[in-house]
């Protein structure tokens, strides 16, 4: 186990915000974890639970104690004709695991490509994108429940998965510590092509609706539109795709007609958060060191040496921009601290 005192966290959240923890533990180990929680008693705001730190904005130091999981490996603990169960470590980082389903010709993440961040944090988020949810197929969460300092497995249906949203992200906020994820993926062909442009950009690729070409479409897709973070620091997507509705929804609609519409049910649509805010001009341009990426209107970056506050600062003017022009509230995807 790894123990550090005032402890940079810059090197471990994708914002590059140069900010401190007061005490930093790192562990693959669940054993030492669980001696660690039993020993100083910690407390849920006493805490927080740190992967990779892609989808976390630091706005100042943190008089606390971040524990960070790095829990590795890959294995199919069970299999039929029809699907297998694989069980990865929270430390594994997601796009290979990702490859790893592709390689192994399992069909359920293949969407997921390349979004940065660790498998254990896939569950709090419910990570996704076109048309794919990471709770769509896990069926176990194993975790150290850090209150009572044992190891417990919390099934699926106990995880509310929403869109960019779990229980762990609210009642269970730091509750628990995530240490191996269970996924249930499919052996028959799966494709889930609808959403986005990937159609077309399988049609690049020679048409084939092969795992492995999905995967390429959608990796080639991402780099078109996101930077990467060691080139330009981001969290990707920084803002969720409102959901408003229908009513709403089909108003601005006549009012805008090439305005990008999803039906989530009778009652509610879910509109494009990146479509939102290049209409209000925001796309490519900056605030001080912060700034909205000329490719993709829905990523916030670092353009050298920001602080956190110089980022809000900058989603805050974005989200009323949106809001006097379209009556419409967009919330932030990305956890800040």
């Amino acid at each position: 186990m790894r123990i550090e005192k005032n402890f940079s966290l810059r090197p471990y959240n994708t914002f590059d915000v140069d900010v401190k923890c007061k005490y930093f533990v790192e562990s693959e180990k669940e054993a030492e974890f669980i001696d660690f929680i039993r020993e100083y008693e910690l407390k849920p705001e006493e805490i927080i639970l740190l992967g990779r730190g892609s989808n976390f904005l630091f706005t100042e130091d943190f008089d606390g104690t971040v524990l960070y999981p790095f829990m590795q490996g890959i294995e199919i603990l069970s299999e039929n004709a029809e699907k297998t169960s694989v069980r990865a470590g929270a430390g594994v980082n997601w796009d290979d695991f990702v490859a790893w389903t592709v390689a192994h010709n399992l069909w359920g993440v293949e969407n997921l490509s390349l979004i940065p961040g660790h498998v254990g944090a896939a569950p709090v988020q419910n990570v996704g994108a076109y048309g794919t949810e990471a709770g769509d197929c896990i069926t176990i969460v194993e975790a150290i429940d850090i209150e009572k300092g044992i190891k417990v497995q919390i099934p699926a249906t106990n995880c509310r998965f929403g869109y960019r949203d779990s229980i762990f992200k609210k009642e269970w906020k730091n509750k628990f510590l995530i240490t191996y994820v269970v996924f249930e993926l499919s052996k028959q062909a799966r494709p889930k092509l609808e959403y986005g442009s990937i159609k077309e950009e399988l049609k690049r690729l020679g048409d084939r609706y092969s795992l492995q070409n999905i995967r390429q479409a959608v990796i080639n897709i991402r780099n078109s539109k996101l930077p990467d973070v060691c080139d330009l620091p981001n969290a990707g997507s920084f803002f969720k795709n409102p959901v408003i509705a229908s009513s709403l929804a089909l108003q601005l609609k006549s009012q805008y007609p090439d305005m990008p519409l999803y039906t989530v049910n009778e009652s509610y649509s879910k509109l494009a958060a990146g479509w939102l805010i290049e209409q209000t001009g925001w796309k490519g341009k900056n605030l001080g060191k912060a700034g909205v990426y000329e490719k993709q209107a829905l990523v916030l970056v670092n353009r050298g040496n920001a602080t956190g506050l110089d980022i809000v600062r900058l989603a805050n003017e974005i989200k009323k921009s949106v809001f006097m022009k379209f009556n419409v509230w967009i919330e932030p995807e990305v956890n800040i601290i």
